[in-house]
């Protein structure tokens, strides 16, 4: 089965955030500072600490937010150039391959080490740190379905 892929920018900027917050590292990060923001907070309230630190934690937790939540997402975004290509997905119990006017991918179900699912992407990770999105939206719900089989 062919489809062809489209990638609207705001949906993969969307796909991205999903990506980078379900990284382990970023995911320690924020409960890191989340515990040092309630822990400063509650500390606050009894007058243990001064409001510096407390602010600090928030000004902490405010940077990161939008570091990981715009920033990263955009960064990411603008050096890639594989979201702005229209991509011709195919796949059969065996396999998947992407093909479009700049290159071509294929590789195995086996392959993909994991894989997740945000509202609007499969998200296909074939090592720690190489992935790729592939949306939903030309898939009925028969064929996601058929996917997800093929990926456990």
């Amino acid at each position: 089965m062919a489809f062809i892929l489209h990638f609207q920018k705001s949906s993969v900027l969307q796909a991205l955030r999903y990506h980078f917050i379900k990284q382990s590292e970023i995911k320690t990060l924020m409960v890191i500072v989340n515990i040092y923001a309630i822990t400063t907070a509650i500390l606050l309230y009894y007058k243990k600490i001064r409001p510096e630190l407390f602010l600090l934690g928030s000004v902490l937790w405010i940077v990161l937010m939008l570091l990981f939540w715009y920033i990263l997402p955009w960064w990411f975004y603008k050096k890639t150039q594989l979201f702005r290509y229209d991509w011709q997905f195919s796949y059969d119990h065996q396999g998947a391959s992407l093909v479009c006017d700049h290159g071509e991918a294929a590789w195995n179900w086996s392959e993909v080490q994991h894989y997740f699912e945000s509202p609007l992407f499969f998200h296909f990770y074939f090592g720690p740190k190489s992935f790729f999105i592939i949306p939903k939206q030309p898939f009925s719900a028969e064929n996601q379905h058929e996917i997800r089989g093929f990926l456990k």
